[in-house]
Parts: structure tokens; C-alpha cells; sequence
């Protein structure tokens, strides 16, 4: 940290020590006798000021200065642990009679007021504070003018009264190292004639001349401790700079957005180019890193493509088995535990137990068992261990099953029962809030939990009862989508597309498209687009799993033949060219997922040393090329992830090139390219937008974590 007072000096040198007691009265306690010591400590307090570590003095030459910095240096010799004293002098300067004079001394000033702020910033934590008091009046007012554009902690200045005693008008340096007396005291007084923020005129770049504050070309020799430099007029002119950009500001910032948008190939949230430029630099120039993570927690998110069967987590599997155990009766729980006794006898499971719970009496009731009375230690290996390292499971012996391992006591496993709606609503809903999501698209396959069509409308109802207990302002939103799979036959295909055009059509607020989802392999969608006709007759929106195990052509027969608004993953979309122009000709947004892509098909990822042989991920070609994507978790509870925590895994299997900048636009997309209508889409992209801005600009603690 670094704390440095700036000061200019003329025929009055007192006025530094008469600051510097203001600012540090436990080093000098000057004012302890004061009258009004109170209100001076409280207006210290009041703008939460420090004592500076060093006091920078600007000044000219000649006779009258000279007397000043004799008696100056005199008195920081007699103060116990005393600040650091630099000292520039103007050269060929006294009484500011000629133009040239105060040229010379204001191009000292805001040279000085750059390396103060150079400084702090290089030491990422400090204060700059200019004093006003003492020196001429034309220095005074090159103060408050480096002020207004630098910005500072203080303007501070000291009010001496008409009838000062002599001792204070020509004091000894000995008067001002300790507490004045009452009489003394009262005579002056410290002010704070309020701060200043930094302008955004010195974070632009204007006709080729780089930012100001970052900038080498206006240099400061800096003094040694209590030493003097002289200042010679150089030939680039800082002040000429300043001046010109103040004179040109609106064009400025109309070409600085302009630079920024040429460099984009996507937009980003629309108030956000209102932040200063200086800020929006720094989220430019930040690479997201594991260090983001509050941060990322604390924006509001939506995320497309989050399976309801592989969301709840391990604990939250189990409140939900709680609960479903409770609905049973004492001899339905004595045969689900005996049904399930093998397994807890065993560490490791047989690789079918899942279909073992299925054979004998209730599956729903045989998974609530084992996840009772199964061990921490016994539900970690048999569900993830056995299945590690999780890393392109497509090629393990077991396949795809290897990857769905960890869910096999979630969804269908679960959601058969009744008894399981309210607390997995419940798991949910906690889990969202958590992440900071506003917005969640669900998709499933409530075909599969028994009737299709009133297993929506009860979820629909558990879920609208939890979200009416939350404040409106923390309520997020729910749409659903419903998974149509690829493994089943044609009537059952048939029958799953008509169970997502019927429950549109019951619930239009609640179910908002259609998935098809399972093994690439094994329909093409070529065979079954008619079958699709009544979803495309309602204008049901559409999202297709594909490319996420097999070649470009699978996105295009999923684009193409199946109309497809969006794709579940799409990672081989690069592999053709004239498909990748077209989906972002056409505005096709892919639904990446990081963790389970690289869990699934294998990606390199730093963090993983098993990954170092396999490909890049596509994420920042994609991104670059300008393609709509969105981040999202796929199975959060079987990927052990959150949302914030698949930006975290993006970056790093993006080599971390991807900045926080980006991360803001990656979101907007999120909410572009949900399945709601215009007029609800454009209502909430609205509100995020107003409440990203505000968390960016007015909270500190976001801007200090981009540092």
C-alpha cells in the first residue's frame, strides 16, 4: 500500500505540517488541543483518510522557496517515524510573473499527479490526497484542475485566522512537531474541500497516443528521501494532452466505443458500455482465472440446458430419499432394505446393480434404500470412483454408461414416486439460488416418471407453490423442455412429440420445446423428421443433442432436417466451415458444456494431467468466428459442478484466454437465445442488464477482484 500527500509550497511552508497533523494525528497530534478536535477527526474519518507515507512537494526556485525548504526539511527531522519528503523545483521559476513560468510549473503539477496515481496503482492499494493550501494561487488552482482528471482521496485545505500570531505567520519547525496549544490550535483550521474521481478521458486512446495513466511517455525523475530534483520543461507537454482531450471528450468516447466494437464479434450487455473506460479495460484485458469464482457466483445467470434427472447432488438425493421414505409403509421400507442388503454387504458394487433394483419389488423404494443406508464411503466409489479418471468415458469399455453412472439414483430413480416432487422442487430451487441463476431451462422426460403429461403438471405446481415463498426480487424463472430419445421406436417417438405439443399447450407459461436426445448412432434424423410435424405445425422451439460424439454431419441433419433452434453441444461444428457460417448466418445457438464434454468426448484441460494428448477445446474458435454460444452444465449433480463453475472449466480448457469481458458477453447469450417469447425475453434481458450494471459499478469488492 502506498499513501502520498501532494503539495505545493510558496512563501508559507507550514501549511504542509498543518495537512500533515490533519491526516496523521497519531504521529502528529497537532490538533489535540484543538477546540473542535472532534469535528477534525470525525471529517477525517468521514472520508476515511490515512496517514500518507510520503508527502510529494511541488514548487519553484528563487529566494523566498528556498527559505520555505530549509525550514521544511528542518521539521521532518524532528518528527519520530516521519513521512518520506520529495521535493521538485521548477527550474527557471519564482514568482509565476510570466506565462511561461506557469506553464512550466502546472506541466510540474499534473506530471506529478500521474506518478502519484502511477505509484498506488503499482502498489494495487493506496491513497492520493492534494493539498490546495500553500503556494500561489495559479498552483492551487493546476491542483484542483489535476484533480478533477486524476481524481484523489482529498482536497484539502487550511484556513488561518485574520489574526494569526506571529509565532504561527513565521513559526520555528520545533512549534509544528507536537501538539499546538489551545490558543494556537484554534487559529487554524483543516478542510476538506471534498474528492474527485478519476476521468474516463485518460483510459482512451486518441489519433495513436496511448492512455494516460498507463503511459511512459510523460516521465518523472523521482527525488530521494528528502532530496530535491530539478524539473526541467520537456517537450512532450502532459498538460497540452489533458487539455485537448477535455476540449474533444464527446468524440473521444464515440471512438473509443467504436474501437471496441470493431474488436467484438459479439455484443455485449448494453449499460455496460456506460462504465468508465477504464473499467471496461480492465474487464477487457482480465483473464478469467479460479480466483473470479464469488464474482461469478454473485451475476445473474441463466443456464439452457440442465437435465432435471442429473441436477440434485448427492446430499440433496438423499433429502429427497428421506422424504420418499417417510411416505412409505414400515413393511415397504423392511423389503426396500432387504432388496438392497446385498449391495451394503459389498465395498464394490457389480457393475449392473442399477438394473438390479429394478428386478426385485419397487425400483423407486430399492434406490431410497441405498441411499439411506448406504455409506458415504460406499455411494462415492460405487457412483464416481468406479468411473474415474472422468475423462472421454465415450472410449471406456463401458461407454456411456460410465458417465451416467453417478445419476443412477436421481431421476427415473426417483421421480416415479410422488412423494418425490415437492422435496426434489425444494433441492432445486436451493441449488439455483446458490449458483445465482435467474433463469433455468429444465429439460426431461417426465414419460419416464409414469404419465407424462401429470408429472409436469404436478411438478409445474410443487414448483410455482416453493417459488411463491421467495421475495419476488431473488424469485428465478423455470421453463421446461421436453426430451424426446433417440433409442425408442417410432410410435414411442411419436407419442413423446405429441406429450411435449399437449403439455404446451396445457401449460404455454411452463413448457417451452422439444430435445431429442441418446446415441447419434442410433436414428438419423433424415428417418424421423416427419414425425416432428406436429411440433413444427405449434412452432414449438427446438434443440437437438449432436455433435457431441460424432461428426459436422450429425449438427447438420439435426439443423437441417429437424429445423433445429439451438444444439446441444455441437462440438465438432468446425469441422465444416460452410455449416459453421451458416449457423451464424441463420443465429443458431450451441449449448457447450464443458465438464461433461470433456467427462464425455475428452478434451485438454491444464488441470487434468491425463489430458495433456487430447484436442483443444473448440470454445474460443467458435467464439471467435462470432457462432451463438452459451455456457451450461448439462448434469450438474453428475458432474459435480455448478454454473460459475463451468465458466472456471471453460477458461481452463481455453488455455485461460478467455477474459472476464468475455464471460459478461457468454452470458448475454444465455439469455438471447432462451426459448421465451420476445416480449418475456426482452422484459428480462432488460432487468439483468440494469442489475449487471449496477453490481459492476457500484459494488468495490467485484472491482478489486478483477485486479
Amino acid at each position: 500500500m502506498k499513501n502520498i500527500l501532494l503539495c505545493t509550497l510558496g512563501g508559507s511552508w507550514a501549511v504542509i505540517p498543518e495537512v500533515y497533523g490533519f491526516l496523521a494525528p497519531e504521529i502528529l497530534p497537532l490538533y489535540a488541543h484543538h477546540p473542535q478536535q472532534g469535528v477534525i477527526k470525525q471529517l477525517k474519518e468521514d472520508y476515511q483518510l490515512v496517514a500518507p507515507d510520503e508527502i510529494w512537494v511541488c514548487t519553484t526556485q528563487g529566494v523566498q522557496t528556498e527559505n520555505s525548504l530549509v525550514q521544511l526539511k528542518r521539521w521532518i527531522l524532528t518528527i519520530q517515524n516521519p513521512p518520506v519528503l520529495r521535493i521538485w523545483q521548477a527550474k527557471g521559476t519564482d514568482q509565476l510573473a510570466t506565462q511561461a513560468e506557469c506553464d512550466h510549473i502546472k506541466e510540474l503539477i499534473v506530471r506529478a499527479c500521474l506518478k502519484a496515481h502511477q505509484t498506488v496503482n503499482e502498489a494495487k492499494a493506496g491513497q492520493v490526497i492534494l493539498s490546495l493550501a500553500g503556494g500561489r494561487k495559479t498552483m492551487s488552482a493546476d491542483m484542483q484542475w489535476a484533480g478533477s482528471l486524476f481524481g484523489c482521496a482529498a482536497l484539502l485545505h487550511v484556513i488561518g485566522s485574520d489574526a494569526l500570531p506571529d509565532e504561527l505567520r513565521k513559526p520555528e519547525p520545533a512549534l509544528l512537531s507536537k501538539a499546538l496549544p489551545e490558543l494556537y490550535a484554534s487559529c487554524i483550521m483543516p478542510l476538506v474541500a471534498g474528492k474527485t474521481t478519476h476521468s474516463d478521458l485518460l483510459d482512451i486512446s486518441v489519433d495513436g497516443v496511448e492512455p494516460v495513466l498507463g503511459s511512459t511517455l510523460y516521465p518523472l525523475e523521482l527525488p530521494a528521501a528528502n532530496q530535491v530534483v530539478l524539473f526541467r520543461h520537456p517537450s512532450l507537454s502532459l498538460t497540452v494532452e489533458l487539455i485537448k482531450r477535455e476540449k474533444a471528450s464527446s468524440r473521444l468516447f464515440g471512438n473509443y466505443l467504436l474501437e471496441i466494437s470493431q474488436d467484438e464479434r459479439h455484443e455485449n450487455w448494453r449499460s455496460l458500455y456506460r462504465l468508465p473506460p477504464r473499467l471496461i479495460n480492465q474487464l477487457r484485458q482480465t483473464y478469467l482465472k479460479d480466483e473470479h469464482l464469488d464474482w461469478l457466483i454473485k451475476l445473474p445467470k441463466a443456464d439452457l440446458h440442465r437435465h432435471l434427472g442429473g441436477c440434485l447432488d448427492l446430499s440433496a438425493q438423499r433429502q429427497v430419499a428421506n422424504a420418499i421414505l417417510d411416505s412409505l409403509t414400515a413393511d415397504e421400507q423392511f423389503y426396500a432394505k432387504q432388496n438392497i442388503q446385498f449391495l451394503l454387504d459389498l465395498e464394490e458394487w457389480p457393475w449392473a446393480w442399477p438394473e438390479q433394483l429394478k428386478q426385485e419389488g419397487v425400483r423407486s423404494h430399492n434406490s431410497v434404500a441405498l441411499l439411506i443406508y448406504a455409506t458415504d464411503k460406499q455411494l462415492q466409489h460405487n457412483l464416481w470412483n468406479v468411473t474415474e479418471p472422468r475423462l472421454a468415458l465415450r472410449n471406456n469399455e463401458r461407454g456411456f454408461s460410465a458417465y451416467e453412472r453417478p445419476g443412477e439414483l436421481t431421476g427415473s430413480a426417483l421421480l416415479t414416486h410422488p412423494a418425490s416432487i415437492k422435496p426434489y422442487v425444494h433441492a432445486l430451487i436451493k441449488q439455483t439460488l446458490a449458483e445465482g441463476l435467474v433463469y433455468v431451462e429444465l429439460r426431461g422426460s417426465p414419460q419416464k416418471y409414469g404419465d407424462g403429461l401429470t408429472f409436469i403438471k404436478q411438478f409445474y405446481d410443487a414448483l410455482q407453490l416453493e417459488l411463491a415463498s421467495l421475495s419476488e426480487t431473488y424469485r428465478p424463472q423455470f421453463r421446461f423442455i421436453i426430451i424426446a430419445d433417440r433409442r425408442a421406436d417410432v410410435l414411442t417417438l411419436k407419442e413423446t412429440i405429441k406429450l411435449a405439443v399437449d403439455a404446451k399447450c396445457a401449460l404455454p407459461d411452463f413448457v417451452v420445446g422439444l430435445d431429442m436426445a441418446g446415441d447419434e448412432q442410433q436414428t438419423k434424423p433424415k428417418d424421423i423428421a416427419h414425425l416432428f410435424t406436429p411440433a413444427f405445425e405449434y412452432c414449438l422451439p427446438i434443440t437437438i443433442h449432436a455433435g457431441e460424439g460424432e461428426k459436422a454431419e450429425s449438427i447438420w441433419q439435426a439443423a437441417y432436417h429437424l429445423h433445429a433452434d439451438r444444439i446441444g453441444h455441437g462440438l465438432t461444428l468446425n469441422d465444416n466451415d460452410n455449416l459453421a457460417q451458416r449457423f451464424r448466418d441463420r443465429n443458431i445457438c450451441l449449448e457447450l458444456c464443458p465438464t461433461s464434454n470433456r467427462e464425455v468426448v475428452g478434451f485438454k484441460d491444464q488441470r487434468y494431467q491425463y489430458s495433456e494428448h487430447f484436442p483443444e477445446y473448440p470454445l474460443l474458435d467458435l467464439w471467435r468466428k462470432g457462432l451463438p454460444l452459451t455456457l451450461c452444465t448439462d448434469n450438474p449433480g453428475i458432474s459435480r459442478t455448478t454454473l460459475a463453475e463451468e465458466y472456471l472449466t471453460a477458461a481452463a480448457m481455453s488455455d485461460y484466454q478467455l477474459t472476464l469481458w468475455d464471460v459478461l458477453s457468454l452470458i448475454k447469450q444465455s439469455f438471447v437465445h432462451c426459448f421465451l417469447s420476445g416480449d418475456e425475453k426482452e422484459k428480462l434481458i432488460k432487468q439483468v442488464d440494469a442489475r449487471l450494471y449496477q453490481l459492476i459499478s457500484d459494488q468495490p469488492e467485484l472491482d478489486s477482484n478483477l485486479n
